[in-house]
Order: structure tokens, then C-alpha cells, then sequence
């Protein structure tokens, strides 16, 4: 009979990491299992959507302006009540909410990370059974005392202390990084357990997926018009033509181009010139993660984490994928003489 080979949990690894990494606090390895059991939770919601009365929009806009769904509302609910029953988050920035969300309570406040979440990241594909998923960074505040606040947020990404995304898909997968590589948690539904399923994440050498919405070719900057040509060229030496796949979540498409090798673009354009995705709680995530997975994160001219926010809700061109993926798409912009 095969024996099985041992199974590594979520809380396992983390606190293994820890041991081997004594910078790593307790409070740390608390907070992420907080996202995880609100993951869990926001998972549950979405398996059963189909069933209960929890698809469609509420009839209302976020701060981006966008149609609330029903389940982003409860997703974003969830992480809150989450990371502020836990006590180690004493502030968070949500792409739902326009102001940082202090916790004030005499449990909370004293808390030493802050929050920037995306609680359902590619909500509008929520009716189509789509792959969505959760965003999140974790910061060490630098105010002393008293709830967080946006300036405990407003930090650039080099700070980071950990980020990582929740995918809810044909299985949920947890993947995340504190500085030390990228692993990968699948959940198991029988028993509501995160479990190492891909250790030490890294972006294939070989790749060939591009991904970026071509319906607005029209506005891209010329830089980036000249690199999908590129793209589309026979050249199988360099493995091109590239396959072109997108799916309109950014954390389906960068998962599958981590898992396959692949870049994602999303350019500014002459009607959105800072792009579409939020820096805080989208680009400083994706990019940390692509950083430690051996890959690269820029806005076409600077890389992504060294970016000084300076709002809670700000937008940037975002490039990312393997390093030379996106070194190749910089080069285009340069010889277009374009800044993103």
C-alpha cells in the first residue's frame, strides 16, 4: 500500500517559518491566519451563491465608482470583522471604503500591522462562475499609539512585511510571502484546511502567455502597441507567437501566469492615463509576490514598490511577470519614448 507523504498545513508552515526566521513575531503568524479564516468563510459564500440570494449587485456604488455586489459587500464585511476581532491589525484600507477603518477599541489599537485589502478582487465576473479573488498587504505601523491611520498605510511597498492573494476557483488556494519565496496553500473542503500544495513559487524560464484586455488597443501608448507585435510575431526561438489569455481578474490572470509563465499588463491609456488598478491594495501585493517568485513588477518606467502612495486609493500602470517579460515591455516604452 502507497503511504502518504506528509501533509503541511497553513499554521504549520507559518510557524515553522517562524522558528527558522526569529525576526518573524507571533502577531504575524496570527494575522495571517486571520485572512485565512475569513477566507474560509468568504469561500463558503461563494461555493453556495448559486443557491442563495447572494449574486447580483446591492444597488450601489464603492469609492471607485464602481457596482457594489452582493458578495463584495459581504466579503469586505468578513475581513474587517476578521483582522479587528484578532487584535494584531489596528487600521484597514479597503477598495470598498473611501477613509482607513480605525480600530479604536482597548483590544485592537494597539495592534501592530495594518491592512491594504482588496476583499473580492475581478467582482464583475462574480454571475459568470468566474474565478475571483482576495488581495491583502501587510504593513508595520509606524504611528506609536491610538488606531491606525492612513498614515500607517500611506507607506511604498519596499516596506511590506507580507502580501499574498486568495484565488476562489476550482479549488481556493492562499498563496503568500513574508520575504523569504512564495508558497501556495490549497484548501482541503473536507476538513477547512489550507495545505501545502506548491512550495517555493517561481515563475517558469520558459514563457509565452501575455495577458492584457486588447478591446482598448486603440488607447494604449504606442510603446505598448509595438510590444504585442512583437508578441504575435512567429519566432519560435523566443517561443512567440505568445499566447494571448485573460480572464479580467488580476488575481486569476497572475496566477495562472505564475504557474505557467506569463506577463500581465495593464497600461495607462489616453482615456485613463494612471491606469485602472489601485497601487496600495492590487499593484504593491502582485508586484512583492512577483519580486520573490523571481520575477519583475514596474509602471513601465519604475518598479512598482519603490512608488511613494500618496493616496489611499491611487492608481498605476502595472507590468508584471517574469523579469525579462517586463524589461522587454520597458525597452518598447523607452524606444517610444513614453513614461509608462
Amino acid at each position: 500500500m502507497m503511504q502518504r507523504s506528509k501533509i503541511t498545513t497553513l499554521t504549520e508552515f507559518i510557524i515553522r517559518r517562524q522558528s527558522e526566521y526569529p525576526h518573524a513575531k507571533g502577531a504575524l503568524t496570527r494575522l495571517l491566519n486571520d485572512i485565512a479564516t475569513a477566507a474560509k468563510i468568504v469561500n463558503r459564500e461563494i461555493n453556495a451563491a448559486g443557491l442563495v440570494d447572494i449574486l447580483g449587485s446591492i444597488g450601489s456604488e464603492n469609492i471607485q465608482g464602481e457596482t457594489q455586489k452582493k458578495l463584495d459587500v459581504f466579503a469586505n464585511e468578513t475581513f474587517i470583522t476578521a483582522l479587528k476581532g484578532g487584535g494584531e491589525c489596528c487600521a484597514i484600507a479597503s477598495e470598498e471604503n473611501e477613509k482607513v477603518i480605525s480600530f479604536r477599541d482597548d483590544f485592537s489599537e494597539l495592534g501592530k500591522y495594518v491592512i491594504a485589502i482588496d476583499p473580492l478582487d475581478g467582482s464583475s465576473n462574480i454571475d459568470a462562475n468566474v474565478s475571483i479573488g482576495t488581495i491583502f498587504s501587510i504593513y508595520r505601523r509606524v504611528t506609536e499609539v491610538g488606531g491606525g491611520t492612513e498614515d500607517d498605510l500611506l507607506q511604498p511597498g519596499i516596506n511590506l512585511a507580507a502580501a499574498g492573494y486568495v484565488i476562489y476557483g476550482s479549488s481556493t488556494m492562499l498563496v503568500y510571502s513574508t520575504g523569504k519565496g512564495v508558497n501556495g496553500f490549497t484548501l482541503d473542503p473536507s476538513v477547512g484546511i489550507f495545505c501545502l500544495s506548491h512550495p517555493d513559487m517561481h515563475f517558469p524560464e520558459k514563457a509565452n502567455i501575455y495577458s492584457i484586455n486588447e478591446g482598448n488597443y486603440i488607447y494604449f501608448p504606442e510603446g505598448v502597441k509595438q510590444y504585442l507585435k512583437y508578441c504575435q510575431k512567429d519566432d519560435p526561438e523566443s517561443f512567440r507567437p505568445y499566447t494571448s489569455r485573460y480572464i479580467g481578474s488580476l488575481v486569476s490572470d497572475f496566477h495562472r501566469n505564475l504557474i505557467k509563465g506569463g506577463i500581465f499588463l495593464y497600461p495607462g491609456t489616453a482615456k485613463k492615463p494612471e491606469g485602472k488598478l489601485r497601487l496600495l491594495y492590487e499593484c504593491n501585493p502582485i508586484a512583492f509576490l512577483a519580486e520573490h517568485a523571481g520575477g519583475k513588477a514596474s509602471n513601465g518606467q519604475k518598479r512598482i514598490l519603490e512608488i511613494e502612495p500618496k493616496g489611499l486609493h491611487q492608481r498605476s500602470p502595472f507590468f508584471v511577470g517574469p523579469r525579462w517579460m517586463v524589461e522587454k515591455v520597458e525597452g518598447f516604452l523607452r524606444e517610444a519614448g513614453e513614461n509608462n
